[in-house]
């Protein structure tokens, strides 16, 4: 068989297996039973078809499919059941070829994590009889002990706060949007899938319904400074009664957006960099990520269980959540401002 015949089995398999997505996925609708064919389609689906399409978050499964398939060309494979063949030694080759072209560390992790969640799958899917990544050594975490992610000081973060200025339905959106992150410590995901609804009375006290990473619902009580900025907001738009939509949404001139969600990136550059800038606050790398860590770093500071900022910011893990524990690298605690001469 030649390269050409290789290379175009090699394409037929990988848009076969590796380029469906969760879409793609045969559903009965509700209250019918599968015909046999649909039975059968199911049947013959894929297990890397299935592993990806298990994967919720369509960010994530993009990536781990794009490091798949990157994978996949390097080793050459051109059909399924070569997968079997794959060993570790082929796991490092590909490590040590994305260190020589200077990939960061982060990448390389992530890579390999996307190549061993899907070893896993076809372990426990009996499709191989081992997975190749176990006991690849992967590259360090660099500042293990502390996030990259960076986070502003309390006088920035009451700068930022008061930034948005005026009696306009933008104003008032986003100062009721920037206190619901500096208060609450949303992902941007989670603050721009918000809807009205998910404002909830429990037990007498108001909280946020959030909607996290993998589906996961927590309740978070709202602060009190931003109950009063979210009430002035709703009073301003007028969709205070629609449960079920956004509850931040465009407010841009096009009367499409007014009914529209807000999107993360317009989140990012129109509503925290934008009064950030407005305020002087110059901060390389500043992003809404970086109100989350403030809001943690905050609390964390203020003496709060950081199990229960585990619980808050809904983290799996504990050590995530440590990654924001800034307490031991305080400047104002430094023995530098204890030496005197």
């Amino acid at each position: 068989m030649n390269r050409s015949d290789d290379e175009s089995k090699l394409v037929r398999w990988r848009s076969a297996e590796l380029q469906l997505s969760a879409d793609s996925l045969p559903i009965a609708p509700a209250g019918r039973r599968l015909t046999a064919q649909e039975f059968q389609t199911l049947a013959d689906v894929p297990a890397s078809h299935e592993w990806l399409a298990n994967i919720d978050n369509p960010r994530t499964r993009r990536a781990y499919k794009i490091d798949v398939d990157e994978f996949v060309r390097f080793a050459g494979i051109v059909r399924p059941d070569e997968l079997r063949l794959v060993m570790r030694a082929h796991v490092i080759a590909w490590r040590k070829t994305m260190e020589s072209r200077g990939l960061s560390p982060a990448s390389i992790r992530r890579k390999l994590s996307a190549l061993s969640s899907l070893f896993d799958h076809l372990c426990e899917s009996n499709a191989v009889s081992h997975n190749p990544v176990t006991g690849v050594k992967r590259p360090p975490i660099e500042n293990a002990n502390e996030g990259k992610t960076p986070a502003i000081s309390d006088d920035q973060a009451r700068r930022l706060l008061a930034a948005p200025r005026g009696d306009g339905l933008k104003a008032k959106r986003d100062r009721a949007i920037l206190a619901v992150l500096l208060y609450h410590g949303l992902r941007r995901e989670e603050l721009c899938t918000l809807t009205v609804g998910d404002l909830q009375h429990r037990r007498g006290i108001l909280h946020l319904r959030v909607i996290g990473k993998g589906g996961k619902v927590r309740y978070i009580p709202v602060h009190h400074r931003a109950i009063t900025l979210i009430d002035e907001y709703l009073e301003s738009s007028g969709h205070r009664a629609d449960l079920a939509g956004a509850l931040f949404r465009g407010v841009g001139q096009r009367r499409r957006e007014e009914n529209r969600r807000l999107h993360p990136e317009s989140l990012r550059r129109h509503v925290v960099q934008l009064h950030a800038r407005r305020v002087g606050i110059d901060l390389p790398g500043l992003c809404v990520h970086s109100l989350r860590a403030t809001a943690a770093t905050n609390a964390l500071e203020h003496n709060a269980d950081i199990a229960k900022v585990q619980e808050w910011l809904g983290h799996a893990n504990v050590s995530t959540t440590r990654l924001y524990d800034r307490r031991r690298s305080r400047a104002e605690d430094s023995p530098t401002f204890k030496v005197a001469y």
